[in-house]
């Protein structure tokens, strides 16, 4: 169908890709900030309640609604919420090794994911989950504050899959138990689904998924039953997998087919990824080709590959 001329009477204007639709009435502040990328909403909530955030120079109250025309401020600090305006998303994977934290500083000086992702002028990178200290793989980052919002929520049901080498007796008795829920001392959690992935006696491999994300779970689960988890990667979020190209403390920026798809995955209307400035363009190459420091040399003399996603379960020889 031919589109309708913009000058024809009561012809609608039909939207460009990635037009968003953004409320023009206040909203809560904790989407408003996150949209803007000052940070996670979980952290905007943490500003809220150590009355570290001012609006229009009072206090910031839960439940509040804001829009971008109100002033704001971080620890006297103004914050630009003019990028609130229009929805930016643009997604990295990142290959996080051994040793950086899921933070952005560490009051010990240790090394933090965000040390080597190309830097931006109007926005912030978010974090989509958290994996500790000792634990690798895949990490996900984002402009856009409601994408990593709907992606973390516990509601979204959103899988996350591991390769995991235990030490220790497994039988399937302890599989099955892992499958059907253990009590940990923040409540119930299992483990959706387990697929053996090679090794043999007391060191073997298997591909764990979870459907939530509580801190260091996926240990706590397989330490419930008496085993320890000795080497522990995550290799895929929702349905962005860790590619085998990407190698240790090396990072890409998704294309648009796989934002869209990550978009999708949480109800989210596609929204085009910004074009980059010959400028941008370069200072991106060259943050991607920058050498790692020492601490990842260092991690990488003992590092380990795992497969990029879980092995072909074995068929059941079938009954006599």
């Amino acid at each position: 169908m031919a589109a309708s001329s913009p000058g024809k009477p009561g012809a609608a204007k039909k939207p460009a890709r990635g037009d968003q639709a953004l409320s023009e009435g206040p909203e809560r502040i904790q989407k408003l900030l996150a949209r803007a990328g000052a940070g996670s909403r979980r952290e905007i909530e943490g500003w809220m309640e150590s009355g570290r955030l001012l609006v229009n120079g009072q206090p910031a109250q839960p439940g509040q609604k804001a829009t971008i025309d109100d002033s704001f401020e971080l620890d006297g600090k103004v914050l630009d919420v003019s990028s609130a305006a229009q929805v930016v998303r643009r997604v990295l994977i990142y290959n996080k090794p051994e040793g950086e934290v899921t933070s952005r500083k560490d009051p010990e000086g240790r090394p933090t994911v965000f040390d080597r992702l190309p830097r931006l002028k109007d926005q912030r990178w978010i974090s989509i989950g958290r994996l500790d200290i000792n634990t690798t793989g895949l990490v996900l980052f984002t402009t856009d504050g409601e994408l990593a919002n709907r992606l973390m929520h516990p509601s979204r049901q959103i899988d996350r899959e591991y390769a995991v080498r235990v030490f220790g007796e497994v039988d399937d008795a302890m599989l099955e138990r892992l499958r059907e829920g253990v009590l940990l001392e923040d409540g119930m959690a299992k483990f959706s689904d387990i697929a053996p992935a090679g090794g043999s006696g007391m060191n073997r491999w298997f591909h764990v998924t979870l459907l939530e994300g509580r801190n260091r779970e996926v240990r706590r689960l397989w330490e419930s039953q008496g085993v320890r988890v000795s080497r522990l990667k995550r290799v895929r979020y929702g349905p962005i997998f860790l590619p085998s190209r990407l190698t240790l403390g090396k990072w890409e920026e998704l294309d648009q087919k796989a934002v869209d798809t990550l978009s999708r995955t949480v109800d989210l209307a596609p929204v085009s990824i910004p074009q980059k400035t010959p400028g941008e363009q370069a200072a991106h190459d060259r943050k991607r080709r920058k050498s790692p420091g020492k601490s990842l040399q260092r991690a990488r003399k003992g590092s380990w590959q795992v497969s990029d996603s879980a092995p072909a379960r074995p068929q059941r020889k079938p009954r006599s």
